[in-house]
């Protein structure tokens, strides 16, 4: 939707693809789009086909309403997102950047409601960590299953992974990360957000993570204040007699804004010593964006007008969405898919995850919030 060009365009981003499922563990089908108990049930309602249709009905909205934009809308529904975004947005980056130039994008993952000791917060997305997946791979003797020796492949390969999964990385706090437990603090209050804001000290920060009551959010902020490393894939050996020469294990690495590869291998190395090897096998950078713009300012506002008991708080995604590639063009983009959820449904743990589904009411309050936003932006 072309404006008068007095202001750089804003862009809406959304991913149409989605991740595999398995139909034997839903409820309803997961492709079929029932609407049950109030609910849109299947893949993607919530990552992020839910949230394509918000941006869908905005830009129809601002192209029936008509009158005067300072700044181009720019719609842009892509796919490739949950396989890295190269053949999605990150192709119409490298070839036709000029479709799709923005001052600011609104994209995934935040705005949506979590409610913390009766108060409503939206979390909106002003970080995400960046990736490094490595192989590790450990060397031993082959021979005999029937002789074994200390010299074992798999063996290395295990006590390495054992103490990825018992080490420690050291604690690096982002603004991002800071804002966000501030803010979980500030409304708790008295004591327990007292001794929440001390999860930030170094040498207090992982005894507190893992006195937090709720697992789940113990888990996020631990995630929010160090780089991770996940063991996700092994590979050893051709047949159950014979010792194998070599083991292999897929880590799924996150790094925080600021940290880097180099620096991530070397806090590896000090966990498990020298004799394992690893590669590099596909990086992103982290992103942290500033709040200081005023289209935060203006988030920050309609949220509250729309929701007066609720508030927005920035939130670093401990995974990565198209966002990365937007960096690459110049682009801030925050996380802004608006949703106000009931308390008992927990939007994390339900994307990529069985009985994905969105509340019609989620969407019905959404929609509007959206228009708000980009309206008042734009207009």
């Amino acid at each position: 939707l072309r404006g008068t060009g007095e202001r750089p365009p804003l862009l809406l981003l959304g991913h149409t693809d989605v991740v595999p499922v398995e139909p034997e563990h839903w409820t309803h089908p997961p492709f079929s789009g029932e609407i049950v108990d109030g609910c849109v049930w299947g893949r993607g309602a919530l990552d992020m086909k839910g949230a394509v249709a918000m941006e869908l009905m905005v830009m129809t909205a601002l192209a029936r309403l008509g009158g005067h934009l300072r700044r181009d809308v720019i719609f842009a529904a892509t796919a490739d997102e949950e396989a890295g975004g190269h053949y999605g947005i990150g192709w119409l980056i490298d070839h036709h950047l000029d479709l799709i130039r923005a001052e600011y994008a609104l994209t995934e993952f935040g705005g949506f409601s979590i409610e913390l000791d009766g108060r409503r917060l939206y979390p909106c997305q002003t970080a995400e960590k960046g990736t490094c997946w490595l192989r590790l791979r450990a060397r031993g003797r082959p021979g005999h299953g029937s002789v074994p020796y200390p010299d074992n492949a798999v063996v290395h390969l295990a006590r390495a992974i054992h103490r990825l999964r018992s080490g420690r990385l050291r604690m690096h706090v982002t603004p991002t990360a800071r804002a966000f437990v501030e803010g979980l603090a500030e409304t708790l209050g008295g004591v327990r957000g007292l001794l929440l804001r001390q999860v930030l000290r170094p040498r207090l920060g992982r005894l507190l993570i893992a006195a937090l009551p709720d697992d789940h959010l113990a888990s996020l902020i631990d995630a929010m204040l160090h780089d991770t490393v996940t063991p996700t894939m092994l590979a050893a050996g051709h047949k159950v007699n014979v010792i194998p020469a070599e083991a292999e294990a897929m880590v799924d690495g996150r790094l925080l804004p600021g940290q880097t590869v180099e620096g991530f291998i070397a806090e590896l190395r000090r966990i498990i010593g020298s004799d394992i090897e690893i590669e590099v096998i596909e990086g992103a950078p982290a992103l942290e964006a500033s709040r200081d713009t005023p289209l935060w300012g203006l988030i920050c506002q309609i949220v509250r007008e729309r929701d007066p008991q609720g508030a927005v708080i920035p939130f670093m995604l401990t995974g990565g969405t198209d966002a990365k590639h937007l960096a690459r063009a110049g682009i801030t983009a925050y996380g802004f898919t608006p949703l106000r959820l009931p308390p008992d449904l927990n939007l994390i743990g339900l994307a990529h995850g069985h009985d994905e589904r969105v509340p019609i009411d989620a969407l019905a309050w959404g929609v509007p919030t959206l228009f708000e936003v980009v309206y008042r932006f734009c207009r």
